[in-house]
């Protein structure tokens, strides 16, 4: 029989991986971090001795709780996160915590999260576990109640959806930071013109201050976005910014008297603003981990 002390640090082992999984499938920290302990439990309840492949029994376990919680998330007509922005993962620019990367691999940024939360649960649980994770669809159909070929077009379902509707980032941070840098000189200054010049002609604002502001709002295109520059200025005029890392891309935190107000994630495709997050929920910022944002 496998001791508890050796399951449990064989576990330790695999939760990075585990939440990585957990996050992608319901774009929530907290709850990402409660399918992980579910995880546990299940583990130390069953006969380990009969689990061959440890992380492979997790990540299932794992994907079949996370389907749950997305499932009982829509029949409940709850609160759903398609009307709010996923949870941000904040780090300084120069971090390099082992277990961040792999939460973050892939560069899973928010515009990412946010198209995936339009997949239904099974596409949802196909495409990532499949085309982010590698997982065969043999071990994906028993998750999802289907065939290995009914969970292939799960995932082809969800990848054509997901193609175009998310746009890749471009890979250099240092080119991220200059239009991010630039954004933020032309909303001090007031600049409609420079501000024009770095969005994409297709560009997405979102923006979430919560459920006292009437949830997420959405924007779309040059002119829309551009238009909210005196929101742009009064933001970054009032307050104190601070480069981050926001979901592993270049993005901005920004402070009044140390306290959070306000994270920025943007999405640079092409050496454009292809999108803009603005979270602002104070609630939500609230229970953020800024700790990696510390010297």
């Amino acid at each position: 029989m496998t001791s508890p002390d050796f399951l449990a640090d064989q576990f330790q082992g695999h939760r990075p991986h585990l939440k990585a999984v957990a996050y992608r499938m319901l774009g929530s920290l907290s709850e990402a971090e409660d399918a992980v302990q579910e995880a546990w439990l299940r583990l130390a309840r069953s006969d380990s001795g009969d689990i061959d492949n440890l992380g492979g029994w997790l990540t299932t376990v794992v994907g079949r709780v996370c389907l749950d919680m997305l499932r009982t998330r829509k029949s409940r007509r709850e609160e759903s996160l398609e009307e709010r922005l996923p949870d941000p993962v904040i780090s300084s620019t120069d971090a390099t915590d082992p277990e961040q990367e792999v939460l973050l691999a892939d560069s899973v940024g928010l515009a990412l999260l946010v198209v995936l939360e339009s997949l239904s649960p099974a596409e949802r649980l196909a495409f990532v576990l499949h085309d982010m994770f590698g997982l065969p669809f043999e071990q994906i159909a028993p998750i999802v109640d289907r065939t290995p070929v009914a969970a292939k077009k799960l995932a082809s379902r969800a990848r054509q959806r997901v193609r175009g509707a998310a746009p890749n980032p471009d890979p250099d941070l240092n080119s991220q930071r200059r239009v991010v840098d630039a954004f933020l000189t032309a909303a001090r200054g007031g600049d409609f013109a420079a501000l024009v010049s770095i969005l994409d002609p297709d560009v997405v604002l979102r923006a979430d201050g919560g459920v006292l502001t009437g949830g997420m709002k959405v924007i779309r295109g040059v002119a829309a976005v551009a238009g909210q520059l005196a929101t742009f200025q009064r933001m970054a005029t009032s307050s104190t910014t601070h480069p981050a890392l926001v979901n592993g891309l270049a993005g901005l935190v920004n402070t009044v008297d140390d306290q959070l107000i306000s994270v920025m994630s943007f999405t640079i495709s092409e050496g454009k603003l292809a999108t803009i997050d603005i979270l602002s929920d104070p609630d939500r910022l609230a229970r953020l981990d800024l700790t990696r944002l510390e010297p």
